[in-house]
């Protein structure tokens, strides 16, 4: 029997939104084995002079607790 359990990620990118949950979940990684899913929770935006400057991304990050 396995358990698994979640974290609560934010993730940021001038690129895109798909950048930040890539993001998200490099960093996630580096601390955190046997990822096995990600839930997009919602996607925000950091304006400046009427443009988007950084995508934001928050993000589940479900892995099998070994």
């Amino acid at each position: 029997m396995s358990v698994v359990k979640v974290v609560e990620a934010i993730g940021g990118s001038p690129k895109s939104w798909e950048d930040a949950v890539n993001e998200a979940l490099k960093r996630t990684a580096k601390n955190i084995r046997n990822i096995k899913s990600v839930d997009i929770v919602g996607m925000t935006a950091k304006v400046k002079d009427g443009k988007i400057s950084e995508y934001r991304a928050n993000v589940k990050i479900a892995f099998v607790v070994e």
